[in-house]
């Protein structure tokens, strides 16, 4: 059986499973930065004072597309088509989570209700962000290859989640938080789900690549499903508290200089 890092190091290793990897990862930052930037150019005008973070978030996002990217340059690889049954934003979306791309394509202002979906649906992923990214921290942040690009996403998506708490209180406070603890337990219910899901066509594909023996491919399956179970009775409660963050007002300002955009 695989350990998280082995796992990883598997990937890693194999120039067809790392350009999966990162096209996957790319693909998915991308269509996050697309989002925020629409939610930002639609932000009712109670809520104008969010726009500037918004668009910092966005725009955070673009740059992980383009870390991936560049990683993928370094190798001298090109991108590859997501498989529709690994593409997590999209899954969202046809899940009723967040808002939907039709709404963000039309020039019409948000609602202070839109805003608690987004945020919610923003505080929902970005802990799965954060957890995930943290999880690479542990084991690859020195990696000659990846670690700096690991480092500067991992500290993002932490900034992510703070602001994602921060704001979803101040709502709370004004009034809505009836409406907010409602769009969370949606949110985590379905994310968990799809989260499972996209994990299994991931691995599936992985193990094609890396060519596991059927034990492995089983194991890895089972340890997805048993996440999910945990998750679906008790672990979903982590996506849904809010409290106040260390890190107060984390994207406010403009972005910072010196980003990477490769790992070396």
């Amino acid at each position: 059986m695989l350990s998280v890092r082995g796992l990883f190091t598997s990937i890693l290793d194999d120039d067809d499973a790392y350009r999966l990897f990162c096209s996957i990862a790319a693909s998915g930052e991308a269509q996050g930065g697309w989002e925020n930037g629409r939610i930002a150019a639609l932000v009712p005008p109670s809520q104008r004072a969010l726009a500037p973070k918004i668009a910092r978030h966005g725009a955070d996002e673009d740059k992980h597309g383009r870390i991936f990217n560049a990683l993928l340059r370094k190798r001298g690889l090109e991108p590859v088509p997501v498989p529709a049954d690994t593409d997590y934003t999209m899954l969202l979306e046809r899940a009723g989570i967040g808002l939907a791309h039709t709404r963000l394509r039309q020039n019409q202002p948000l609602t202070e209700q839109d805003i608690v979906v987004y945020l919610a649906h923003s505080r929902v992923t970005e802990q799965r962000a954060s957890e995930q990214m943290a999880l690479l921290l542990k084991h690859f942040s020195d990696h000659p290859e990846i670690g700096r690009a690991i480092r500067a996403i991992s500290n993002d998506e932490d900034n992510h989640l703070a602001y994602c708490h921060e704001e979803l209180l101040r709502l709370a406070a004004a009034g809505h938080g009836r409406a907010i603890h409602r769009a969370l337990r949606e949110c985590a219910h379905a994310e968990i789900r799809v989260h499972r899901d996209v994990s299994l066509g991931v691995m599936a594909r992985m193990g094609r690549i890396l060519r596991w023996s059927p034990a492995t491919a089983a194991m890895l399956r089972f340890g997805i499903h048993l996440t999910y179970l945990y998750e679906r009775l008790h672990g979903w409660r982590r996506m849904t508290t809010l409290s106040m963050p260390e890190r107060r007002n984390a994207l406010a300002g403009p972005e910072p200089a010196g980003v990477p955009l490769s790992a070396g």
